[in-house]
């Protein structure tokens, strides 16, 4: 009988055999997780205890009677049908509409303006830059409103201006049809930023088009209006949803100009300025935090509005 041979040997396996622990993988993946999250530490505290926060507190506050004194008490809807009942309420409304109206498009029209006069080769070119934007970063300083106070008095720079010319001059603040435009003009002077984001843009804007039409025989605005507006909306459209956000929420020039009350007969009263009479100065915070939620959903209305409407004027690509 053959002798069975039952020694077993077993093959070493080899290397695409090879059994790998994903141990050393998954503690390697957790400890770049918790990398990540502690760099984002500092933002998500800033969201959470800055923003999301504080948001659903005053929305809270909005369904209060608070007076910064006592503790709140639930009124429920009531601030919000008050705010419609008031007629200064109404009077800011409109004031701020009128103002985001007007100061928006004069604000971005001077800014594109500029914008393509810098885009030519000038010498001096980081000088006049600088210039056209430094008044951005001083323009919501209260120095700037003061001095914007006395150009647009009745011993004002503006009326010395127009007093050369024996033109007798008014007290531009001082006249309700006259003094909401001042706070506009101011507006509009500190276009400083878009202008640059507009400069930006028209660097970048491919010249092989601008020698096709002028090959063809484009005049200088048709070429303006049919190739660089178009391939500029884009810019147009992000400056348009920035400033609009930032008119609606303009308050300094409105106080400081006006001596914090709004005057003459309510002219200047802007919507953040009478939040700010209520909350802080009649002490009705509950009714300033409805106020300051009606103006989130506004704001939120206008760019849904924006965005809505970009696909059929904004073109990106070619």
């Amino acid at each position: 009988m053959a002798s069975v041979n039952t020694d077993q040997r077993v093959a070493a396996p080899g290397p695409s055999a090879t059994v790998r622990d994903p141990k050393p993988r998954k503690r390697k993946k957790h400890k770049h997780n918790r990398a990540a999250y502690a760099f984002l530490t500092p933002w998500l505290i800033g969201v959470f205890g800055l923003t999301l926060i504080p948001m659903v507190y005053s929305l809270y506050l909005s369904m209060t009677n608070y007076n910064l004194l006592t503790s709140p008490t639930w009124i429920g809807l009531k601030n919000y049908t008050l705010l419609f009942q008031d007629p200064n309420f109404i009077q800011s409304a409109k004031v701020t509409i009128e103002y985001v109206v007007f100061s928006v498009p004069l604000k971005l029209g001077a800014a594109l303006l500029v914008a393509v006069l810098l885009n030519k080769k000038l010498r001096g070119l980081s000088f006049y830059r600088s210039a056209f934007y430094l008044p951005s970063l001083i323009g919501a300083s209260v120095a700037v409103a003061v001095m914007w106070q006395q150009v647009f008095s009745q011993q004002g720079l503006l009326n010395e201006f127009l007093g050369v010319f024996g033109i007798h001059g008014q007290d531009w603040i001082g006249q309700p049809s006259t003094a909401l435009w001042t706070l506009i003009l101011l507006s509009a002077w500190q276009f400083g930023t878009p202008m640059l984001i507009f400069l930006a843009g028209l660097k970048q804007l491919p010249k092989d088009v601008y020698e096709a039409a002028e090959l063809d025989g484009s005049g200088a605005i048709r070429t303006f209006v049919k190739i660089t507006l178009p391939l500029l909306s884009p810019m147009i459209f992000f400056n348009l949803v920035l400033e609009t956000i930032n008119a609606f929420q303009t308050f300094t020039p409105a106080y400081v100009i006006s001596g914090g009350q709004g005057g003459p007969i309510g002219s200047t009263l802007l919507y953040t300025l009478y939040l700010y009479q209520k909350g802080f100065g009649s002490l009705e915070m509950g009714y300033a935090s409805a106020m300051a939620w009606i103006l989130f959903l506004v704001i939120g209305a206008f760019t849904a509005l924006y965005f809505a409407t970009a696909r059929k004027w904004v073109t990106y690509g070619d």
